[in-house]
């Protein structure tokens, strides 16, 4: 039986910013090289999807413009739908915009208060000046099994603090993080994490996108068995190039 991944990618018009589309191309890629045949649901404004037969869903980060654009339809379309699914286990992977709006909501620095769809403990008040930069965060050992330290590249106002319901995706070692204060990055429940880690993330850090797809393949297959193997030497030693670049710098 061939395996199959089905993907859908929110909003790839409007949210798609500092390569955020390359975390699709690394999961369909990383599928394809094992013989897992993976489809890429584009959902635009408007569209209508029916979740249970979605296996990863990712949600990228965009200019305040475009985040502007869809929120209205993402909060009423997809708002309700997705948060049932992700409460069911779906995986997911949300970037700066997208985070935000799985949140509680996002408190303008003018005192304006725009609703995200709660699907995250999580809510985001901004800031008046960004935090950009470079990021290395060591992850909870629960991720995956083992600490793993992550690179990837931040620029937001937002400052996001975590609730009770959520635990950090990881421990900023360099960098700002979720909100410059607490050291902490990202948000984890059940199978969904929200970060601010653009760059794109997967393409730099593989470990974390085979453990996307290992839990989608367990959560739609039941198949536990460990995914095959790839030669990841080259991303590896970039990555661990930039991990130990940015810590003799901090």
């Amino acid at each position: 039986m061939t395996r199959r991944i089905r993907i859908a990618h929110l909003y790839p018009d409007h949210m798609n910013i500092y390569g955020d589309r390359g975390n699709i191309v690394a999961l369909r890629q990383r599928c394809l090289w094992r013989g897992i045949a993976c489809d890429v649901l584009l959902v635009g404004p408007g569209a209508t999807v029916d979740w249970s037969g979605i296996d990863i869903a990712f949600f990228g980060g965009g200019q305040d413009s475009g985040q502007a654009l869809i929120a209205e339809d993402f909060l009423e379309r997809q708002g309700p739908a997705l948060r049932a699914a992700i409460d069911d286990g779906l995986v997911m992977l949300a970037i700066c915009g997208g985070y935000q709006l799985l949140g509680h909501y996002f408190l303008t620095h003018t005192g304006q208060r725009l609703p995200g769809v709660g699907a995250l403990d999580v809510y985001t008040v901004g800031g008046k000046e960004r935090l950009i930069g470079n990021v290395v965060i060591e992850t909870e050992p629960t991720l995956c099994g083992a600490p793993l330290r992550l690179v990837g590249f931040e620029n937001h106002s937002g400052r996001t603090y975590l609730g009770a319901g959520v635990r950090p995706l990881g421990r900023v070692l360099v960098g700002h993080g979720n909100n410059g204060e607490d050291r902490t990055e990202g948000a984890v429940y059940r199978n969904t994490i929200g970060c601010y880690l653009h760059g794109a993330l997967l393409p730099k850090n593989p470990q974390l996108a085979d453990h996307l797809i290992a839990v989608a393949l367990q959560r739609r297959y039941g198949d536990a068995s460990a995914l095959v193997p790839l030669d990841d030497a080259l991303e590896l030693a970039a990555q661990q190039v930039m991990v130990e670049r940015m810590l003799l710098r901090d």
